[in-house]
């Protein structure tokens, strides 16, 4: 049985959506079942009529947005809409978000570890190409590395400097994190920081010091995704 907090996704093209039999109603009915029985939340429901040959997927990276900022799983209704999105299927790798199938319950984390299995080999031959030329170069007398070592780091605050960095990092990511939902409401016609704040409590989005948002904290975070853009 389902349990805990959900983020639901439902996908359909315009011109497909009368003969697949994956209209909105198919599938959200599929995720109603995935989901009866157990101590479970829809905290959301996203919508995208978008063609399935686009990537842009506005409302799927709200989604993505708003399960991780609620700690929560993304539910889709049938798997092969979604599971031969790369796009997707990176996304969700990325930002560490879980996800399951209704007709598939089974199947999401397996498709998750495969892509991951894969990238994780990629990377590993990578580094062994590197470390196979570094020691190239090593054999034929090239100096590697800095000269003068420690020294070279002596009377530079070091600590401070990537302290602040890991800090503005973290905040960025956190942006990033919400930038799909901060989207989202724009869309819908909220602008201002007080509605935007307003909507994220809504929406159940934590701010980042505290459990309510303020305008001051939406100014912030929308210099951050602002930035980001450009």
């Amino acid at each position: 049985m389902a349990e805990g907090k959900f983020v639901s996704y439902l996908r359909v093209s315009t011109d497909k959506q009368g003969r697949s039999g994956l209209g909105l109603e198919a599938q959200r009915d599929a995720v109603s079942r995935y989901l009866n029985g157990g101590r479970w939340k829809l905290v959301a429901e996203y919508v995208e009529v978008e063609s399935g040959k686009r990537n842009s997927r506005p409302q799927l990276q709200a989604a993505i947005s708003h399960a991780k900022a609620t700690g929560a799983k993304l539910v889709i209704a049938r798997l092969d809409r979604l599971a031969r999105n790369l796009h997707f299927v990176s996304s969700l790798q990325e930002r560490g978000v879980d996800f399951v199938a209704a007709d598939m319950p089974d199947a999401n984390r397996l498709t998750i570890h495969i892509i991951a299995a894969v990238a994780e080999a990629v990377g590993r031959t990578i580094s062994e190409n590197t470390k196979t030329a570094l020691a190239a170069a090593k054999a034929r007398g090239v100096k590697l590395g800095n000269p003068n070592g420690a020294r070279a780091l002596r009377g530079k605050q070091t600590g401070n400097t990537e302290a602040v960095a890991a800090l503005k990092a973290a905040a960025s990511q956190h942006a990033a994190d919400l930038k799909g939902i901060v989207d989202d409401i724009r869309r819908s016609g909220i602008t201002t920081t007080r509605g935007i704040a307003e909507e994220l409590h809504a929406r159940g989005i934590r701010a980042p010091r505290g459990e309510v948002w303020h305008p001051t904290a939406v100014s912030r975070l929308l210099i951050r995704l602002n930035a980001a853009t450009k």
